[in-house]
């Protein structure tokens, strides 16, 4: 067994439905075989079915043997699994013939017989080898029959517990993905954000500096107290960017107009955490530090046919998403991040006008709960 197998040991098929297995082939035989004999007008029928009784309950527990020899190959390949099943009926199947042919031809014949001359030829034992040997032959396939079913039982279970496993790597893979994502935003933040203060400090605007100082702190107190695997609802990332954009605003004091408007229906949509940063940070970038007029930033939404669209527009100088952003860390995170929560149904569509500015609009489900 390689280091793989120890470490992810099969599941074993649980011993009540094992018994249920094998007293369903069971039952099945005795209903098939009392059935045969009513139809065929056997002698002695009640005698008949108690001794088919005792068989069937000597069946039983030699089954049972079966399934334990079984269960000590259940962390092995299925091949030898099934070569174990396949030798192992052989003998249970010679034993259950042979009891058969006791309780049956040895034990007191003269009770299944009335003719003296046939219950003296089934007390001496007549074709005796040949009748158990037949016997063995059926009972064999029975025991086959049953072991398949076992083994594909317990086949099964290792399916669903693979997919189980697999199904958590990839969850597991899904969330490492979406942290990385999320922890770059951060850094990317952070750095346009000292820049900023940076130029304050030099320019001796120290009120300013202050005043920025703050608002980050609170920024990033509210943006880190949460998990970054965790969705927030539309209303909380929208705060996290006024203060951000309270931030900017203390560089950009005559620059900078703010616009928001998300309907109060749409307030508790859940959104992955810091979606819109990068995008309202391209808005600054690109829209407002770029010119030296007022500029409208705008963040909006709308939903429509189970869908969301939240669109961060700005009317600045604008950028090429070819030329310049379409490629950059902040939008390829926005998409990588959308793609990862929701998949293929999430989209984000980039829009640069003639007439200047530059306008990013996200479409995702409509999803409220688990934010």
């Amino acid at each position: 067994m390689d280091a793989e197998q120890r470490s992810t040991p099969r599941t074993r098929v649980g011993l009540e439905i094992a018994l249920y297995t094998i007293l369903g082939f069971w039952l099945f035989y005795v209903v098939l075989v009392t059935a045969r004999a009513m139809v065929m007008d056997f002698p002695s029928q009640g005698e008949m079915a108690q001794r088919r009784v005792v068989v069937t309950i000597i069946g039983i527990v030699i089954t049972y043997g079966l399934y334990m020899l079984l269960r000590q190959v259940d962390d092995r390949p299925l091949i030898v699994r099934i070569v174990t099943a396949f030798i192992g009926a052989i003998p249970c199947a010679l034993a259950i013939a042979a009891f058969n042919y006791y309780i049956f031809n040895i034990y007191d014949p003269a009770g299944l017989f009335d003719d003296p001359e046939m219950a003296r030829e089934m007390a001496e034992g007549s074709g005796m080898a040949m009748e158990i040997a037949e016997v063995a032959i059926s009972r064999y396939f029975f025991l086959i029959a049953w072991a398949s079913l076992y083994l594909a039982i317990s086949y099964a279970s290792e399916v669903r517990v693979a997919e189980r496993r697999a199904a958590a790597f990839a969850r597991a893979a899904q969330d490492a993905e979406l942290r990385s994502l999320r922890y770059q935003v951060n850094p990317h933040f952070l750095f346009n954000t000292l820049n900023s203060l940076s130029s304050l400090v030099m320019t001796e605007r120290t009120a300013e500096a202050e005043a920025m100082i703050m608002n980050l702190s609170t920024f990033y107190r509210t943006s880190l107290s949460g998990d970054p695997l965790d969705d927030v609802t539309l209303a909380e990332e929208v705060l996290l960017q006024r203060l951000y954009l309270d931030i900017e605003a203390v560089r950009f004091p005559d620059r900078l107009i703010t616009n928001i408007d998300i309907p109060p229906d749409l307030e508790t949509v859940c959104v992955p955490g810091l979606i819109l940063q990068p995008l309202v940070e391209n808005a600054i970038k690109y829209g407002v530090s770029a010119v030296n007029r007022p500029v409208h930033l705008s963040i909006s939404a709308h939903a429509e046919n189970g869908m969301v669209t939240v669109i961060v527009a700005d009317d600045g100088k604008g950028y090429g998403y070819t030329e310049k952003h379409g490629e950059g860390i902040g939008l390829v995170n926005v998409r990588d991040r959308l793609a990862a929560r929701f998949g293929d149904v999430a989209t984000m569509e980039l829009e640069a006008p003639e007439t200047g500015g530059f306008v990013v609009m996200l479409k995702f489900p409509e999803v409220r709960n688990g934010c």
